[in-house]
């Protein structure tokens, strides 16, 4: 590991200030940044620590019926949260499903969206990675790349992004707030993350020394509680990264389908929400034919990018098991394993 400043600020503005000195970067639990030092993969020149920052760390309820979660909250923390449960079940499901016990315990809400990715490439120095050293070339689309994107990828860059938490986020409509050396501002999550195009060592909107201070969710995404899930299939059960994920929540009045939000993990640079497969299943009953439209929708412009098409079929098959599992109701208790594809389809009404 390198050399580093440590930089100790005792609020937000002041904790800007130091990170807009270039080669700084953020510190709070440190679960994923320490581990890219270690490597040899990050090598910032200071530290600027947020753990002793006032004000991030609060899960509060917002007048208008929605939440803000700090940036400092812990991912343990806020799944078991009983009014966050009760009211994002999906969101929480998701949280239990990510990394194990310990980890949970230590993570952010603010750093599982900064995560950077676990292609293998990128966290081999030796390889040729343009996300980590821009220009270098793609070692992964000539190498191990089973796993890799099979949406919004480009020949730059075919890594996913991995986190569980922001998948139900983004079909939620989670807002990022963020403050900056220009003033704060607000980001929907879906427009956080970047797709790699010609620049995939841009991951995010967040401009140098910008600081995730909060996240949003808006009081319509409560309304789904009853009827939303997140499904995972990892190659180890216990605790792993999602080979594909899917969040699914629906709104039914009367049989139909009133409102529905789809989002994939594991296909991308980013959380994938499928707008258009939302929208075919409005009005739509909740049944096989309708999920499987919605699938289709979902993936229609998925394209392997290496030895990985069979992630296209998973994907679809995740979509459509995740929304039989919202249409059969929320469980009032979480399953032991959460968000395991092998739940089964039957499901108690969220109370």
């Amino acid at each position: 590991m390198n050399r580093f400043d440590y930089i100790r600020p005792g609020t937000v503005a002041e904790a800007v200030s130091a990170a807009a000195v270039p080669g700084s970067a953020y510190l709070a639990a440190g679960t994923n940044l320490l581990d890219l030092m270690k490597i040899g993969v990050a090598r910032p020149e200071r530290l600027v620590d947020l753990n002793y920052l006032p004000g991030l760390d609060a899960i509060e309820a917002l007048p208008d019926g929605g939440v803000r979660i700090g940036a400092r909250v812990r991912n343990a923390d806020l799944a078991q949260d009983p009014g966050f449960r009760r009211r994002f079940p999906a969101v929480a499901e998701a949280l239990l499903s990510g990394a194990s016990g310990q980890l949970r315990n230590m993570a952010t809400v603010g750093g599982n969206l900064l995560q950077r990715t676990r292609c293998p490439y990128f966290q081999d120095t030796a390889s040729a990675c343009n996300r980590r050293a821009p220009g270098s070339g793609c070692d992964a689309r000539g190498g191990e790349n089973r796993l890799h994107a099979v949406l919004g990828w480009s020949e730059a860059c075919i890594a996913t992004h991995p986190s569980d938490f922001c998948v139900p986020l983004v079909a939620l409509g989670a807002v990022v707030e963020i403050a900056g050396p220009a003033g704060p501002r607000e980001v929907p999550l879906a427009d956080f993350h970047l797709l790699p195009g010609a620049t995939p060592e841009r991951e995010s909107v967040l401009a140098p020394g910008e600081l995730v201070t909060a996240l949003r969710l808006p009081a319509e995404a409560a309304g789904f509680a009853a009827h939303a899930r997140y499904v995972k299939l990892r190659e180890r059960t216990s605790y792993a990264f999602a080979v594909v994920s899917a969040a699914a929540a629906l709104r039914i009045e009367d049989g139909r389908i009133a409102a529905a939000r789809l989002a994939l993990g594991g296909v991308a640079a980013k959380p994938w929400r499928a707008e258009a497969a939302e929208a075919a299943l409005v009005g739509a009953a909740p049944d096989a034919a309708a999920f499987q439209q919605a699938a289709e929708i979902a993936l229609a412009e998925a394209r392997p990018s290496g030895d990985n098409a069979f992630k296209i079929e998973l994907a679809r098959r995740i979509a459509r098991r995740a929304l039989r599992l919202a249409a059969a109701g929320t469980p009032e208790r979480l399953p032991a394993l959460p968000a395991s594809p092998f739940a089964p389809l039957s499901g108690g009404l969220h109370g």
